[in-house]
C-alpha cells in the first residue's frame, strides 16, 4: 500500500482505538486534518485555544485511564499547548500531543510558525519525537502509545514536519498499537519486611495518592484499611480511592487537610505510601513531617522513592500487581486503641462547614450541589480556593470522579477538562466547579460546549478576586492586597447566554435551592453564577514552609 505521512498518522491513530481528537487546524498541520477528514472513525473537536485541546485530552485520559490526543500546529499552536503538556506530566496524565512543524529544510532558518518545539518540551514530556521521515511513523506513533501509559504514566510529544505529512511511501504491513507494559516484577523479600512491619506497627497511616488511583488499586486499599484497621489519608490527586464517609477515612492531608488528619498522620509510628511522591502541598515542612514514623513506599517510579524521604522498605512496582499480595501478606487487625484514638480527635476537631450567617459559604454551596448531583458525576475544577473548598466538601463517593490539577496548579483546567470527560462519559453528569479568576483563562471553551451540547454544568464561584492570593495576602502578606481584586468584572450570566449556555444568577441560598433542580433536570449545558463574599478564606491552612501541625484555623 502507498500512503502519505498524514494517512499513516491517522491510520495509526485509529488502530490504537482512537476515536476523538482535539485540536486546531493551522498551515504546518493542515495535511494532517486532510487525512483526518477522509476518516470515518475519528470526531475531531475544534476547541478555540491550542491550550484547550490539551486539558480536553486530561479530561479523557483521567476519567477513563486511557491514553487521549491531541494535534496542534506548529509555532504559536505549540508553544500554546506547552501547559496543558507540562500539566500532565506533572500529574502522571497519558495524552500523545501530535504537532506539526515546519519542512525540514526550513527548520533553522527562523521560517514562519517555526519553533523549536522538539527542544523546548524536552523537560516537560516523558519522551518526544522529531519525525524525519514517514516511514518514521510506523516505529513512532506505536512507541508513543506504549511509552505514554506504560509503567509511570506521561504525555508524549510527537513534531511532524510538513514535508514528513505529505511524503508518500510504500509498505506492506501495520505495525502493532502499542500497548500498556506491565510491571507484575517486585521485590518478594522487601515485600515481606513490609507486611512484617504493619503486623508490628501500633500507629499504622495509609497516605495514597495519584498513584494509587491510577493503578486502580481502590478495592485492595480499602481491604488493607479494613483488614488491618489502618487510617488512610488521601492526597488530592487520590481523592476517590476511598468512600468519604468511609470509617477509616482521614480525608485529605497537608496543606488544607483537616487538623485532625494532620494530627493523626503526625502521630503516626508507621507511614504506607502508596503511589504518593511526598510533595510539599502534602507535607508540609519535610523535616518534621511523621518524625516518628518508619516509612513503606511503594510507587512504580524508581525515582521517586527515596527522593524526599528515605523509605525503611523501598519497594518498585505496579501497585495493581504488588497491593493484593500485601493485602494477603498482613495479618487481621481491628486495632481498637488506634481507631479510638482516631475517633477521639476527630471529635476534639469536628470538621466545620464555617457556616455564614446567609449559608453562603462556599462550603455550603457545595454541600447543596453534591445532594443535588448524581452519584456517579464527575467533578472538575480549576484552581484556587474553590478547588480547596471542592477537595474538603465534595464528597467523592469512587475513582476517576474527581479530576484537578495537582502538581503544576494550573488555572483554566477545569471548563477544558470538562468537555473532555463529557465527551468521554456520555451518559455521567459533569460539573465544573471554576471561579472568576480562573474561568477567564479558557472562557472562549463555552463556544465547544454549545457547539457540542454536552452535559456539563459549570458552578462559577463569583467573588471579584484572585481568592487564594487575596487569601496570603492577608494572612502573610500584611494585607498588601495588590493585583488580586478584578476591578472590573464581566457580567457571566450574559457572556454564558452570548455563547448559547443556559445560564442562572444565583444571590442567596433558597436562589440555589430552586434552581438546582431546574438545572440537574435537563441534559445539556448550564453556568450557575453564585456571588460568594470575597472574605471567606480557605481554613484550616499550613502557611507555606511550615510544619503540618502549624495550621491556621479549624
Amino acid at each position: 500500500m502507498k500512503l502519505s505521512g498524514a494517512e499513516i498518522i491517522i491510520n495509526l491513530l485509529e488502530r490504537q482505538g482512537i476515536d476523538t481528537i482535539a485540536g486546531i487546524p493551522g498551515g504546518s498541520n493542515l495535511p494532517l486534518y486532510n487525512a483526518l477528514f477522509k476518516s470515518k472513525i475519528i470526531r475531531h473537536i475544534l476547541v478555540r485555544q491550542e491550550q484547550a485541546g490539551g486539558f480536553l485530552a486530561q479530561g479523557m485520559a483521567r476519567s477513563t485511564g486511557k491514553t487521549a490526543v491531541c494535534f496542534a500546529t506548529s509555532g504559536p499552536g505549540a508553544v500554546n499547548l506547552i501547559t496543558a503538556i507540562a500539566d500532565a506530566r506533572l500529574d502522571s496524565v497519558p495524552i500523545v500531543a501530535i504537532t506539526g512543524q515546519v519542512a525540514h529544510s526550513l527548520i533553522g532558518t527562523d521560517a514562519f510558525q517555526e519553533v523549536d518545539t522538539y527542544g523546548m518540551t524536552v523537560p516537560i514530556t516523558k519522551c518526544n519525537f522529531l519525525v524525519r521521515s514517514a516511514a518514521e511513523l510506523l516505529t513512532v506513533i506505536p512507541e508513543a502509545f506504549r511509552i505514554a501509559a506504560s509503567g509511570r504514566p506521561g504525555p508524549v510529544l510527537i513534531d511532524v514536519p510538513k514535508d514528513v505529512q505529505l511524503q508518500q511511501i510504500e509498505f506492506n504491513t501495520w505495525p502493532q498499537p502499542g500497548k500498556k507494559e506491565g510491571l507484575a516484577y517486585f521485590d518478594n523479600d522487601a515485600l515481606l519486611r513490609a507486611a512484617a512491619m504493619i503486623n508490628e506497627a501500633k500507629r499504622p497511616v495509609i497516605y495514597a495518592g495519584g498513584g494509587a488511583m491510577y493503578s486502580g488499586i481502590s478495592k485492595e486499599v480499602i481491604k488493607l484499611a479494613e483488614k488491618n484497621g489502618i487510617p488512610a489519608t488521601l492526597t488530592l490527586m487520590g481523592l476517590g480511592l476511598m468512600p468519604h464517609d468511609h470509617p477509616l477515612y482521614l480525608g485529605m492531608l497537608g496543606m488544607h487537610g483537616a487538623r485532625y488528619t494532620n494530627n493523626i498522620v503526625h502521630e503516626s509510628d508507621l507511614l504506607i505510601a502508596l503511589g504518593v511522591r511526598f510533595d510539599d502541598r502534602a507535607t508540609g515542612k519535610l523535616a518534621e513531617f511523621c518524625p516518628s514514623a518508619k516509612v513503606i513506599h511503594i510507587d512504580i517510579d524508581k525515582s521517586e522513592i527515596g527522593k524526599l524521604r528515605r523509605p525503611e522498605v523501598g519497594i518498585t512496582g505496579d501497585l495493581a500487581a504488588v497491593l493484593p499480595v500485601l493485602v494477603d501478606l498482613v495479618g487481621a487487625d481491628k486495632r481498637e486503641e488506634w481507631v479510638k484514638r482516631v475517633e477521639t480527635e476527630k471529635q476534639k476537631y469536628p470538621w466545620s462547614s464555617q457556616n455564614a450567617d446567609d449559608g453562603m459559604h462556599p462550603l455550603e454551596i457545595i454541600k447543596e450541589i453534591a445532594a443535588a448531583s448524581n452519584d456517579d458525576a464527575i467533578v472538575t475544577t480549576d484552581v484556587g480556593q474553590h478547588q480547596m473548598w471542592v477537595a474538603q466538601g465534595y464528597p467523592v463517593k469512587s475513582p476517576r470522579t474527581l479530576l484537578s490539577s495537582g502538581g503544576l496548579g494550573t488555572m483554566g483546567f477545569g471548563l477544558p477538562a470538562a468537555l473532555g470527560a463529557a465527551l468521554a462519559n456520555p451518559k455521567k453528569q459533569v460539573i465544573c466547579f471554576t471561579g472568576d479568576g480562573s474561568i477567564l483563562m479558557n472562557i472562549q471553551e463555552l463556544a465547544t460546549l454549545d457547539e457540542h451540547k454536552l452535559n456539563v454544568k459549570i458552578i462559577l464561584f463569583n467573588n471579584g478576586y484572585l481568592g487564594l492570593v487575596r487569601q496570603q495576602q492577608e494572612l502573610f502578606f500584611e494585607k498588601n492586597y495588590i493585583a488580586s481584586h478584578f476591578k472590573s468584572n464581566p457580567n457571566f450570566t450574559a457572556i454564558a447566554e452570548g455563547f448559547g449556555i443556559e445560564a442562572y444568577q444565583v444571590d442567596s441560598i433558597g436562589d440555589l435551592k430552586t434552581t438546582l433542580p431546574l438545572v440537574m433536570a435537563k441534559d445539556g449545558p448550564a453556568l450557575i453564577n453564585i456571588y460568594v463574599d470575597h472574605t471567606h478564606n480557605v481554613l484550616p491552612m499550613v502557611p507555606p514552609g511550615a510544619a503540618n501541625l502549624q495550621m491556621i484555623g479549624g
